[in-house]
């Protein structure tokens, strides 16, 4: 089959809803775009254990540590259904990882602020999920079949994420004049932080438009940012608390909540690996790689080891 005869079967794929499969014909572009999405969001999955894994030791009760504990490991398993998904692409899971690793592949730019405070696990929850949830529903009906799959899942869990992480801050909110004032300046820290992971506005993204040609995402990076917004703006008044953004108000002509403008140059510093946790991060996977090279040694001695033995029976 002629070329140009591939391009228009994909094409139609596309406009007919009909998933992409990995045996399937796909222009290099789309499997390039793809390998970098997929794989900077695994990155961002597994390095994004790192904030909330800063406080299972010191969680305030038994049950606060089971519940994060869980969802730590929640995030490991979104991590690994990513790789996969990625590895349906014809790329290795150690090459995104060296790629993590090297610093060529990017993560979510929120993982690389610190969590100060237990109060950081709430809105890590209730702003970080949040915000990820509705770039996430959207790629569960992404063209590309296996990361359509892995997300159906991933997403309901992290709608449990981001319960949770209300609930720590809704508590919060009622209890002390400390607590209170905890919950704010979490609050405060991880508001605008929370905004940029949309990336930047539209008409600065580099790769915004045609992933929406191809269907890989379904809705802009303004269009989704305004969505959170919208729906972030409702939910801290039942907190009794407010968002640090002296600009927000709601716009009766428009329909939506106007904001402020976000601190662009911090956004493309973080990205640059200059952010105040960035170095710490990837020191941290590094080690973590290094230190579990043993179990993938051991890993695949036993795999080779079975194979001898089918072979031999």
């Amino acid at each position: 089959m002629a070329v140009i005869d591939l391009d228009k079967s994909f094409e139609q794929k596309i406009e007919n809803e009909i998933k992409i499969e990995p045996k399937d014909w796909m222009p290099e572009a789309y499997r390039k775009t793809l390998i970098r999405q997929i794989s900077q969001h695994a990155h961002s999955e597994i390095v994004g254990m790192l904030p909330e894994g800063n406080w299972i030791t010191r969680a305030p009760s038994l049950k606060r540590k089971a519940i994060l504990l869980a969802k730590v490991q929640d995030e490991a398993g979104h991590g690994l259904y990513l790789y996969s998904a990625c590895e349906t692409l014809g790329v290795s899971r150690e090459e995104t990882i060296n790629d993590l690793h090297s610093g060529k592949a990017k993560y979510s730019s929120i993982f690389n602020y610190p969590t100060l405070t237990w109060a950081d696990v709430g809105a890590i929850g209730w702003l970080v999920d949040g915000a990820a949830i509705l770039n996430q529903v959207m790629l569960t009906k992404t063209s590309y079949g296996p990361y359509a799959r892995a997300m159906v899942r991933i997403c309901k869990e992290e709608s449990f994420h981001q319960r949770q992480g209300f609930e720590i801050l809704l508590t919060l909110s009622r209890g002390t004049k400390e607590q209170r004032e905890m919950c704010q300046d979490a609050i405060n820290r991880w508001w605008w932080p929370s905004l940029m992971m949309f990336g930047p506005h539209d008409s600065e993204s580099t790769h915004s438009e045609q992933s929406m040609k191809w269907k890989i995402k379904r809705k802009s990076n303004d269009e989704l940012r305004q969505q959170f917004v919208d729906m972030c703006a409702e939910q801290v008044k039942v907190l009794g608390m407010t968002l640090p953004d002296p600009e927000l108000k709601w716009n009766e002509e428009r329909g939506h909540y106007d904001f402020g403008e976000i601190n662009w140059e911090e956004f493309w510093n973080v990205i640059r690996g200059n952010g105040p946790c960035n170095k710490q991060r990837l020191e941290a996977r590094r080690k973590a790689w290094e230190e579990g090279a043993w179990v993938r040694e051991a890993a695949k001695a036993h795999a080779e080891k079975q194979k001898k033995k089918e072979k031999a029976a």
